[in-house]
């Protein structure tokens, strides 16, 4: 299945596509998606039959993002070999482990804030894992029963405060409207492979980053278990999962976002997310 949350900041609601590709509301069955509502949202809709219920035009509507704000956003660092190398670093023996806050979730739609004082906005196109059920200890053989569906993302980063002031990444990662995400949330069954979608990111209509999901050092399901571990992962916690090359750090010389730029993204399967810079 699909979901997406159509309208303004707090107001959105809960949309699946139908089997004729419409969109249908599904306020009346479930109020939202996310972290209350993940774990048994499959069941809740599984006797409801989507063509007769109303129908949305999410055109001209802003969208949201297709989960609710979730608990914690875990986030993965250098997941694609020639990405650590084009950030002059080595290859990670172990997945590297950083986090955004949940007040950093945006809509795909939403302008990406350029913060007083900032110099170095970046860009990062991800895969991001979306949890449906608990894991804690759990084996790789069994991540994936865990995942509820996959969404576009992109991991915006102020290079200058994420580098320089004190080597804490999250410093860089954190700020509101960090974490566009969406359109949609496309169910675990709907994606055949999570290691075999084609992303890409363009700024200003030149593009940025090609890539593949086939080419990340860990994969989906080593990074759930791996990850379950050390934290428990909750229904609704969403998981970046890395960037491939291109990104503007890498560039030479370097380049950056501005206010006015436009951020272009897709990933195979999951949509595509246009977003304005907007200076705060």
């Amino acid at each position: 299945m699909k979901f997406m949350r159509i309208g303004e900041i707090g107001a959105e609601r809960p949309v699946v596509q139908a089997e004729d590709g419409s969109w249908r509301d599904i306020s009346g069955v479930i109020p939202e998606i996310g972290p209350e509502t993940l774990a048994d949202l499959a069941t809740r809709l599984a006797g409801v039959a989507r063509d007769g219920l109303p129908v949305v035009d999410p055109d001209g509507q802003r969208h949201g993002a297709p989960i609710a704000r979730p608990r914690n956003i875990w986030c993965i660092g250098l997941n694609y070999s020639d990405h650590a190398a084009e950030a002059g670093m080595p290859v990670p023996k172990e997945p590297i482990l950083f986090t955004k806050p949940g007040s950093a979730l945006g809509g795909p739609t939403d302008p990406i804030p350029l913060p007083r004082g900032s110099v170095r906005l970046d860009w990062e196109v991800e895969l991001g894992v979306v949890i449906g059920k608990p894991a804690l200890n759990i084996a790789e053989a069994e991540a994936m029963d865990h995942v509820f569906g996959y969404v576009a993302a992109n991991d915006i980063s102020e290079r200058d405060w994420q580098i320089e002031r004190g080597g804490q990444w999250s410093k860089g990662k954190g700020y509101p409207g960090f974490c566009p995400c969406g359109p949609v949330l496309v169910t675990r069954d709907e994606i055949a492979d999570p290691q075999a979608l084609a992303m890409e990111l363009s700024v200003n209509g030149v593009t940025m980053q090609q890539g593949s999901t086939a080419t990340m050092i860990f994969g989906v399901a080593h990074i759930v278990a791996y990850l379950s571990r050390f934290v428990l992962l909750e229904p609704g916690d969403l998981i970046l999962t890395g960037t491939p090359p291109g990104v503007g750090m890498g560039k030479t010389p370097p380049v950056y976002l501005s206010d006015g730029d436009r951020v272009s993204l897709s990933i195979a399967g999951l949509g595509r997310q246009d977003t304005p810079v907007r200076a705060d």
